[in-house]
């Protein structure tokens, strides 16, 4: 396959049109998703419900993220162009039905019945959540593999590039969708941002294509199935990979979902939407630049070992001088929470492009598709766990020291600090299973034989 490009061909034997650039399309479109925290408390307003009741159409989008990449992942197998089709109607149709039932509870609250419509809530969660999170789980998976065939020699590269469009999506989407709310209806913005989405995934989808040397099996063909794949390895070292990726993304959400809140705690509450922006950045930096390092390393294990690391140093930094609580009468202390802010998010994004690659030198790239989206129903699972542990320790939390308004809500500093103490013990349990049970891969053990060979 070589480098994946030929001569003749011209576009449509070019690895960047018949796989980068459709996946940067597929993944920039659905990495919106985390701009959700841009519309809720106007969601909420519009139809009556607590900014918290309407939060539970993101945690929903992530669950059936997670479970459509599991369900789904032997459809991508087969067929990319069918995964990537199913993703952009769905994606596409659950905004656009998200802005529907927007507009019909903001009618039943504001012009109407003057009461919050459940019809109307549970239209969100179904649009937004059931519909959005389809195209999310398929769109996700499909330019993946495809990626990894183009791009053989440097795969963490390829897969990081179109990976960090999921997390770049934030940035460019934030600023985008606040602008439009300040000059129409929330559910005008779903209606126009559907379509435009639309055309960029479907425009995605007619491009990718995997390489003319690549063979799937045809149907029939003996293929192994995906448990007796899982176990040409010891099965401990699949369920310490799906407990690596389960509990980074935990922790990161737990961090991540209180961001606007710790900035401003932090003393920076005037630019919260710079450092937003900011963080956004370096989840997609994360993402490319730890997958491309992985690139250059016998085992690529290596990289969670080290996002886990400083991860725990700065989470204990922060935790042990009381950082989010003087934050604002220390400027020292107010660096290192942006700091951990910066380094959370990048080990959330590197967590994320590295699993593919990860996966694919374990078990081989015959079923990665399949096993990389059984994965994926562990970042459906943290999708719950991460916001609703941090939203737990918050409520059941005492410590009010240093409280503050922000935005017409009170932040309690004292109460975040205590999100750290479950981070940093999760961050700690990641470290030893990534040392104890993910096993070194075989091209690892490979250099070890050959550099004791040599001595």
């Amino acid at each position: 396959m070589g480098n994946g490009t030929s001569t003749k061909g011209g576009w449509r034997t070019n690895k960047w049109f018949r796989a980068a650039i459709p996946g940067l399309l597929l993944h920039c479109s659905i990495g919106t998703v985390y701009c959700w925290s841009y519309v809720s408390e106007g969601i909420a307003d519009q139809i009556g419900y607590s900014t918290k009741t309407v939060g539970w159409a993101f945690s929903l989008a992530i669950l059936f993220l997670g479970l459509s990449a599991a369900f789904l992942g032997n459809v991508v197998e087969k067929d990319i162009h069918k995964s990537s089709l199913i993703a952009t109607i769905c994606f596409a149709a659950g905004m656009v039905g998200t802005g529907f039932f927007v507009n019909y509870g903001a009618k039943q609250y504001n012009g109407g019945a003057g009461s919050a419509s459940l019809l109307a809530l549970i239209g969100i969660f179904v649009c937004y959540g059931f519909i959005m999170g389809i195209g999310l789980g398929t769109g996700y998976l499909s330019p993946v593999k495809t990626l990894m065939l183009w791009f053989e020699d440097r795969k963490g590269l390829a897969t990081g590039l179109a990976v960090a469009g999921f997390g770049a999506a934030k940035a460019i989407g934030a600023p985008i969708m606040t602008e439009m709310q300040n000059h129409m209806s929330i559910d005008k913005m779903f209606y126009i941002l559907g379509a435009v989405y639309f055309v960029m995934m479907f425009t995605g989808h007619l491009l990718l294509k995997k390489p003319e040397g690549w063979h799937e099996p045809a149907a029939g063909e003996k293929k192994p199935s995906i448990m007796e794949t899982l176990k040409t390895k010891p099965l401990t070292n699949y369920i310490g990979i799906w407990l690596m990726f389960f509990l980074n993304i935990t922790c990161g959400l737990a961090i991540i979902s209180y961001e606007k809140q710790l900035f401003a705690a932090a003393g920076y509450a005037a630019i919260v939407g710079t450092l937003g922006a900011i963080s956004a950045v370096f989840n997609a930096g994360g993402r490319l630049g730890f997958s491309a390092w992985a690139d250059t390393m016998k085992d690529r294990n290596t990289i969670y070992k080290m996002i886990f690391i400083l991860s725990i140093v700065f989470t204990a930094i922060v935790l042990f001088t009381n950082g989010f609580i003087n934050a604002r009468e220390s400027a020292i202390l107010a660096f290192l929470v942006v700091a951990l802010i910066m380094v959370v998010n990048a080990g959330y994004g590197g967590g994320f492009s590295n699993v593919p690659t990860l996966l694919s030198d374990h078990y081989g790239m015959g079923s990665i598709s399949a096993i990389h989206g059984i994965t994926l129903s562990a970042w459906g699972f943290a999708g719950i766990a991460g916001p609703q542990l941090a939203s737990f320790i918050i409520e059941h939390s005492n410590n009010e020291t240093n409280a503050f308004e922000f935005h017409e809500k009170m932040v309690y500093p004292g109460k975040m600090q205590n999100i750290l103490i479950a981070t940093l013990i999760l961050y700690i349990v990641s470290l030893v299973i990534a040392l104890v049970l993910v096993k070194p891969t075989d091209k690892a053990l490979e250099a070890k034989a050959a550099k004791k060979a040599a001595k």
